[in-house]
């Protein structure tokens, strides 16, 4: 199980992230793959939703900032694309399935693969050996990172986003499904970690990705928990939990 040392807690405390080997078995890595694909299979978005995802600040807030379909997301399954996929009419440049950035927000509450990696016994065993008494997950995405074109993410504290007070209640869960190398833009905090590691990152801490230039696409799976005990969600956080779907307990 994945119940962290004293060293480990020291190291994550110190350096805002902490990366486990291993965390993952394949079979559950490729069961994400295989839940993605025919969930992309099954993709129909309608012409005027179909939005770029824009991982550059000032461009995020110019053009999600004023698009529903990405504000009201935080429930729902969705798909979100790379820039310059869409001809001017909205239809695909490239095959569908390349063109995805990621799909979120809710793979956690509604996808069964996706809900039993988030809620598995050694996830909840991390938690608790971070001391954490009631985290509640907040938000969960897909990332595709697709080969040559897979966008930058610029540095960023996710705490930015999903802003609580008191700070440093929301953590994140990034795992590697497939190899993250400086090639295919791994975070920058993990130059050439592999397969199967899960990242554990504070939401204070500064991260970033590289743009993919390789041919090998760099999947993942992360997703962010918040210690609800004596933590305000702040109303400004362009997510936030709905009457369909309140923040789910991550302990069950």
């Amino acid at each position: 199980m994945a119940c962290l040392s004293p060293w480990q807690l020291q190291k994550f405390q110190q350096d805002g992230f902490l990366v486990l080997e291993g965390f993952l078995s394949a079979e559950e890595c490729v069961a994400m793959q295989q839940r993605i694909g025919e969930i992309v299979a099954e993709m129909d978005v309608p012409l005027h939703c179909r939005t770029e995802f824009s991982t550059q600040e000032e461009e995020q807030l110019r053009a999600q900032g004023s698009t529903d379909y990405f504000l009201s997301s935080g429930d729902k399954i969705r798909f979100f694309f790379e820039k310059g996929v869409f001809d001017e009419k909205g239809n695909f440049l490239v095959p569908p399935e390349k063109s995805i950035n990621k799909i979120g927000h809710a793979l956690h509450a509604h996808d069964p693969v996706f809900k039993s990696i988030t809620h598995s016994p050694k996830v909840q065993t991390l938690a608790r050996s971070l001391g954490l008494q009631m985290p509640v997950v907040v938000q969960s995405m897909y990332i595709f990172k697709q080969p040559h074109f897979g966008g930058e993410v610029s540095p960023h504290q996710d705490a930015s986003f999903l802003y609580t007070e008191p700070l440093g209640r929301v953590l994140g869960v990034w795992i590697a499904v497939e190899d993250a190398t400086l090639e295919n833009g791994c975070l920058w905090f993990i130059p050439g970690s592999h397969t199967r590691a899960l990242v554990l990152i504070h939401g204070e801490v500064v991260h970033k990705s590289k743009q993919n230039l390789s041919d090998r696409s760099r999947h993942a799976y992360t997703f962010h928990f918040m210690e609800a005990s004596g933590t305000t969600w702040s109303p400004e956080n362009w997510l936030q939990p709905t009457a369909e779907l309140p923040f789910p307990p991550l302990y069950t």
